[in-house]
């Protein structure tokens, strides 16, 4: 299966890819097979009543993510790409007052979201970590439809049925229709060997066999431009966050210090980290009040990339937007393996699978622009992604606030800092990186279930008791 750079980065709201946006895509898909013809729908019989429920991770900490705002939206039409974030409360608010929804091209449905959406806990679904059922009823109560979801992480939604059949997929497979098919670094390194090619180059080979360039490019560029509002929007953002933490945004007070600093040439030691942690911190509170971001590749890891791309700019002589355009290809790529060969997913694998992957990806980016070879590219995400391993997903009171918004501001610093250990070698390397992304595979089997986004173990229980 081709992933495109448009799958591993979407455009959406927050505060979660996995619990936001893949369950709003599920109700639109959901309302999209009930308006199909593809179930057998009795003679004369029509939907009348929808009820849908939340298992495994999305029912734990569903409410702290925003699940259930985003499956009334869902069901409303709402996509999380095209959703007007000012709008939501109000779209909500009407739902809730009575007790129905109107999406698009459909008669009106009964749906009472304080009795219509159920947050199971005692019932996860065998399939993943993220699942729900969406069932319609007729007028008399009895079952038209159900069908089952899996939200995987990054925004992806399959059914249950689509699940099975990936599962039965041992490895990764190569997608033979475009020029340079790779499914995994070693595959993908061959090939930049016999190409000549850049990791980016070849990347870029393969969007062109399903676009035109100028596609591409705008596409890329549009997701740069939601990326640096989104810092920008961060850096303006005051006041505390929702959810009941009273967690205080910080971005813009830290922003003005390093401008102060800027402004009066003073020296500071740590001026690279501060940089860094600023921009990814402003995407994650942004993200963290349900605002506008790009998966990278999920919600809840939005800011390494973002960061290091606003850091490069920066500070790095030379980078422009065709190194901006680089970055983002050459971090698909290995965002695009990573996820083939093992999970995006925090509620599969843990935060390894989300920082973990950003810092990968962002090394790899970061090395790209730097001059890199395709050696020392693979080398810089395998550092970043390696010293990630074991990362649990433990968000307190089920908010992407704490630990997240800091851990992306980490993440950015490691991504950096593997980007230049990689380019003081020579690209060769003890650990390759398919070697330390099936090793996050197997730590993310292994680890307990209370530290793969259920809020029930870690900092999630520890603060609130202490």
């Amino acid at each position: 299966m081709f992933l495109s750079v448009f799958d591993v980065f979407k455009i959406g709201v927050g505060p979660s890819s996995s619990h936001t946006m893949g369950p709003m895509s599920a109700a639109v898909r959901f309302l999209d097979e009930l308006a199909g013809t593809d179930w057998p729908r009795p003679a004369g019989a029509q939907v009348k009543a929808i009820t849908a429920s939340l298992h495994g991770s999305l029912a734990f900490t569903g409410i702290g993510h925003g699940t259930g705002r985003a499956v009334v939206l869902g069901l409303t039409g709402q996509l999380p790409e095209t959703v007007n974030p000012d709008e939501m409360d109000a779209i909500i608010a009407e739902v809730e007052r009575t007790r129905k929804i109107s999406p698009p091209g459909h008669p009106q449905y009964q749906f009472d979201p304080k009795t219509d959406l159920v947050f199971d806990k005692t019932k996860p679904l065998p399939g993943h970590a993220n699942g729900m059922a969406f069932n319609a009823f007729d007028r008399d109560g009895a079952m038209l439809l159900r069908r089952i979801y899996y939200s995987v992480g990054g925004g992806f939604v399959v059914t249950d049925t689509e699940l099975e059949a990936l599962k039965a997929t041992k490895k990764a497979a190569v997608d033979k229709s475009v020029p340079h098919p790779f499914a995994n670094a070693k595959q993908m390194l061959e090939m930049a060997a016999r190409s000549g090619l850049s990791i980016a180059q070849m990347k870029r080979a393969n969007e062109e066999s399903h676009m035109s360039r100028e596609e591409l490019d705008a596409g890329l560029d549009r997701l740069w431009g939601a990326m640096s509002g989104c810092i920008d929007r961060g850096l303006a953002g005051e006041g505390i966050m929702p959810g009941g933490l009273k967690v205080r945004r910080r971005a813009r007070v830290l922003f003005d210090k390093l401008q102060e600093e800027w402004r009066q040439n003073r020296r500071n030691p740590l001026l690279a980290n501060d940089w860094l942690s600023v921009y990814a911190m402003a995407v994650n509170e942004e993200n963290a009040v349900g605002g506008r971001v790009v998966t990278a590749p999920t919600n809840g890891a939005a800011g390494v990339i973002p960061a290091t791309i606003r850091y490069m700019l920066q500070f790095h002589d030379g980078a422009d937007q065709a190194a901006v355009r680089d970055y983002l290809l050459t971090a698909a790529a290995i965002g695009g393996i990573i996820k083939s060969n093992a999970s995006i997913s925090g509620a599969e694998v843990g935060c390894q699978g989300e920082v973990g992957s950003a810092a990968a990806m962002s090394a790899a980016g970061l090395a790209a622009v730097m001059g890199g070879t395709p050696e020392q590219i693979e080398n810089a995400a395998e550092i970043a992604l390696e010293h990630h391993l074991g990362m649990t997903c433990d968000p307190v009171g089920g908010l992407v606030q704490v630990p997240c918004i800091e851990r992306n501001a980490l993440g950015a610093v490691k991504a950096v800092t593997a980007a230049s250990l990689a380019m003081k070698g020579d690209g060769q390397h003890f650990v390759p990186l398919d070697a330390c992304i099936e090793t996050m595979r197997q730590t993310g089997l292994d680890m307990n279930e209370r530290y793969k986004e259920t809020s029930t173990g870690g900092l999630a229980v520890n603060v609130v008791e202490c």
